[in-house]
């Protein structure tokens, strides 16, 4: 078993705050190990009388069958919304008054909250019985909007699980750190790919979990899409990871290698698609020493690099940008705010003025993430590997020009021990960033 140590330890310091707990994040990511197995042990045996735990998967056939016997005369299923069936809150709120007769308080855990009618209601009565301890996952970004937040009055607590980092990928895989950086590489951090035995198993799991769960789910949603399209394009989108990108500039990707036509507003509307379902993340370029946000165009990245490769059939694996990737979701796990960094230099140009001199203009450089978090910035660039003064330049030559003391940090695949160059950059290796949680400090 994996040890999701960070999210049991934000469940355990939220029991009894008096709001719901939201665990929210990509289908197969965990979520719902979490409530019902992990953090259900840690409930057990700290005293909680699992009589006072009550479990409800509003996705499981099993459970929603249990409802039947409540209201008999009234269906179970109250209405099918986008391919999802919402199930009659009365009947439940039965349920829940059936296995909660006895004194004393209890510990609800229920997974796929939105698939309940009109959720948010039944969760605030709960709420203000003050005898119920709340906990709900959701793999649907749209039920935690801010209208949402606003009708729970305040009273949602949000956690975001994300897919196996690398450190807990370690610790429920038997291999030496450099193999098992490179399968995490090449099959991310969905628990259901990383318990499969063999190369051919895992990558049938992930392209089945990506067709069969993630577009089975968009198309349930959106039942007059065309499927081949909205295939296509989160192809284009992953083959495209570390590189700025508009739906522009996926139209003319259609236009030029599919000989397709497909509008912008389509391709924006699959991108908003893709997020609400936690597939990807799309990451605002800033502007460093402006101080502003480039709306367009941004990057996208994968909130799980397995899946993106699945999407390709694993056939174009680039490491660079997985690197990169996995770098991001790091960073995120670890609970910065990630942009993507653009210094503007004056460049030699080939060009020069009358009098002869070589004339400057403005370039912009990238930083690949600006890591914020509280009151402490982080500026990260990646890369596979620094083995020449040209490649040395270009991974430099951002850092170099931005004008703050914030720490610049180097990270390459390269093992070696961790050094400060001689312009105080701290170089270190991918392993020794992604195993310890302080290598930002050193």
């Amino acid at each position: 078993m994996f040890k999701r140590d960070k999210y049991l330890n934000q469940l355990i310091n939220s029991r009894n705050n008096h709001q719901v707990k939201v665990i929210t994040g990509l289908r197969r990511s965990g979520k719902s190990f979490l409530i019902n197995e992990i953090f259900y042990d840690w409930l057990k045996k700290n005293g909680v009388d699992k009589t006072h735990i009550i479990k409800f998967a509003f996705d499981s056939e099993i459970d929603i069958r249990k409802l039947d016997a409540y209201l008999p005369n009234d269906p179970t299923i109250a209405k099918t919304v986008e391919g999802q069936k919402i199930i009659n809150n009365r009947k439940f709120m039965l349920f829940i008054d059936d296995k909660t007769k006895a004194d004393g308080n209890y510990v609800l855990l229920l997974d796929e909250i939105q698939n309940l009618d009109n959720f948010v209601r039944v969760l605030n009565g709960y709420l203000y019985l003050n005898k119920f301890d709340i906990y709900v996952t959701g793999s649907n970004s749209r039920f935690l909007s801010s209208q949402v937040d606003t009708e729970f009055g305040g009273r949602a607590n949000r956690i975001h699980i994300l897919p196996l980092s690398f450190s807990e990928y370690l610790t429920g895989v038997d291999l030496y750190k450099r193999d098992a950086l490179d399968e995490y590489l090449r099959y991310g951090g969905i628990p259901l790919v990383e318990l499969k035995s063999g190369d051919e198993e895992k990558v049938n799991e992930a392209i089945s979990i990506y067709k069969e769960t993630y577009l089975k789910d968009i198309k349930a949603r959106h039942p007059q899409v065309d499927e081949n399209n909205l295939d296509t394009t989160l192809k284009v989108i992953a083959s495209m990871i570390s590189t700025p990108i508009n739906p522009t500039k996926i139209e003319n990707t259609f236009n030029s290698s599919f000989n397709a036509k497909l509008s912008n507003n389509v391709i924006g509307n699959y991108i908003n698609w893709f997020e609400e379902a936690y597939l990807l993340n799309k990451t605002l370029r800033y502007n460093v020493k402006g101080r502003n946000y480039i709306g367009t165009p941004y990057k996208i990245y994968f909130e799980d690099i397995g899946i993106r490769n699945a999407i390709l059939n694993f056939r174009e694996v680039d490491e660079t940008d997985l690197i990169e990737n996995i770098i991001y979701n790091e960073l995120r796990y670890r609970g910065f705010n990630v942009d993507v960094g653009v210094v503007t230099i004056k460049a030699k140009t080939n060009r020069k003025d009358k009098n002869g001199n070589l004339i400057y203009a403005d370039k912009d450089t990238e930083v690949d993430f600006v890591a914020n978090k509280g009151n402490k910035t982080y500026y990260v660039q990646a890369a596979l590997k620094i083995d020449t003064l040209e490649k040395k330049e270009q991974e430099y030559e951002s850092i170099r020009n931005i004008p703050d003391s914030f720490k610049k940090i180097i990270v390459v695949k390269e093992e070696g021990k961790h050094y400060y160059t001689e312009e105080g950059f701290l170089r270190i290796s991918l392993l020794d960033f992604l195993m310890n949680q302080d290598s930002m400090d050193w």
